[in-house]
């Protein structure tokens, strides 16, 4: 046995450090050595020197594993039969690993989200899927039976006083830039006004008082639209009692608050929004002298349109983007005219005011213009250039729209010339004195256009043709 022992350790040879590395002293070895009957990794044995040797380094090699199985503890280690460290290819159990895999489990599948991407948070369903309506569960203990029955409707609170003032004064303040009454009739049916459906009228023809008078037109318009569709009669005579009341505090605001309140109210009779009736129910039956002031001029409208037949459509007059070029044209004209005949500046400038065209002020200028060359004479001359004068200085004509009406006149010359003969030499002084006066700039005159003498035989030439 022994020759058998030193023939194994001679094929085996085991080194020193190895086997200290079993046993950290030496008291230890020698104890091992001197009891072979000791215990070897829990296993009593009792077996000669090379036994002792091979237990030993199986004994060495399972503390190593058991040492790095924190670290691999996936890995799959087993030791061999003869003592070698075998490696198996085993998958990780690591739960991490796992939530970070998202293939499928299954080994099955192409890739494509889970349930055709109806799953998941947030998610309603697959894309074009329609849901039904729930049906009511009768034996729910929550279930009504007028739950069946019940019309969901949305309630629009009225509007109190100062909350309709709030939402009704900008609709007919934006109804005087765009002049639609059929979007101010919708915009007011959708407001619940209850009892303040009657203060409508009031409060449209208070703004229109402090308006221009293509305003006061639009105003009349708009009420004679809304009466049948969001106002009654009643509503509307309602309105102007409550505007003969306070005729007094108009006043203070607007002076000619009567006048203006008496034709609307003929106007309101002549659209058959007030009934005849109106004024001689107030006969003997009023206080106020602006009241009776207002009623007075209502009842001489109404006079003069039976026997003259005056049109109360034109009462008020109509806006200057709402009149025809025409009628645009003739009154020009004849504010020129009638301003050669009084002499009177600020009249014409608030005639020229009240046309509300300022976009058309260009032909106010080349009428001016033509009216010089016609008249011939040194006195219209003078009184145009004054009035052009004057309102350029008050900004009423702007540059743009004096320069548009020189050039006007400037085109048009070849044509003038035909008819007044001396066409050019007037101009010309016109636009010079217009130049020296302040009226016109270097550059405009300059443009004048002037015709030049035709010559065909020179004076000190000996009568020779000049070519």
């Amino acid at each position: 046995m022994a020759t058998d022992c030193e023939a194994w350790l001679n094929a085996n040879p085991v080194e020193a450090g190895d086997l200290s590395d079993s046993f950290p002293s030496g008291d230890e070895d020698n104890t091992f050595t001197g009891n072979v009957n000791n215990e070897i990794n829990g296993n009593w044995i009792s077996a000669p020197t090379g036994s002792i040797h091979e237990a030993r380094l199986k004994a060495k090699v399972k503390r190593r594993l058991r040492k790095n199985s924190s670290r691999d503890s996936g890995r799959g280690d087993s030791l061999s039969d003869n003592g070698d460290v075998v490696r198996s290819v085993v998958p990780p159990t690591s739960p991490k690993g796992k939530l970070l895999n998202r293939r499928s489990r299954m080994g099955k599948g192409r890739g494509l989200p889970k349930k055709g991407g109806a799953g998941g948070k947030g998610v309603w369903g697959s894309p074009g899927e329609v849901y039904d309506e729930d049906e009511v569960d009768v034996k729910d203990p929550n279930y009504d039976v007028e739950q069946e029955n019940c019309v969901y409707e949305t309630v629009v609170l009225p509007l109190d006083g100062e909350t309709f003032e709030k939402t009704v004064t900008p609709i007919v303040q934006e109804y005087f830039e765009h002049g639609d009454a059929n979007e101010v009739a919708e915009l007011l049916a959708e407001l619940n006004l209850g009892s303040m459906r009657g203060d409508v009228p009031m409060l449209a023809v208070s703004l229109a008082l402090e308006a221009k008078a293509s305003h006061r037109e639009l105003t009349s318009r708009l009420l004679s639209k809304l009466c049948g569709r969001v106002l009654t009669a009643a509503d509307v005579e309602a309105s102007f009692h409550k505007l003969l009341k306070e005729l007094p505090d108009l006043v203070l605001d607007t002076p000619g608050a009567p006048q203006m309140l008496g034709q609307f109210i003929a106007r309101a009779v002549a659209d058959n929004i007030l009934p005849k009736s109106f004024i001689d129910g107030y006969k003997g039956r009023v206080d106020s002298e602006y009241a009776r002031a207002a009623l007075d001029r209502a009842a001489v409208l109404l006079r003069m349109s039976r026997w003259t037949g005056l049109r109360f459509d034109s009462l008020w007059g109509s806006g200057g983007g709402q009149r025809p070029v025409n009628q645009l044209i003739k009154e020009v004209n004849l504010l020129l005219k009638e301003f050669l005949l009084s002499g009177d500046t600020v009249e014409a400038e608030r005639c020229l005011r009240e046309l509300e065209v300022p976009h058309f002020h260009h032909e106010f200028v080349y009428e001016a213009v033509i009216m010089v060359l016609e008249s011939k004479g040194d006195r219209t001359l003078q009184m145009i250039l004054q009035l052009l004068k004057s309102l350029c200085a008050s900004t009423v004509i702007t540059v743009d729209q004096l320069r548009r009406g020189f050039e006007r006149v400037y085109l048009d010359m070849a044509d003038l010339s035909i008819d007044v003969p001396c066409a050019y030499s007037l101009l010309e002084q016109f636009v010079e004195q217009s130049f020296n006066a302040g009226v016109i700039d270097k550059k405009l005159r300059d443009l004048c256009p002037c015709r030049g003498r035709k010559r065909f035989i020179s004076e000190g030439d000996g009568g020779r043709l000049k070519l």
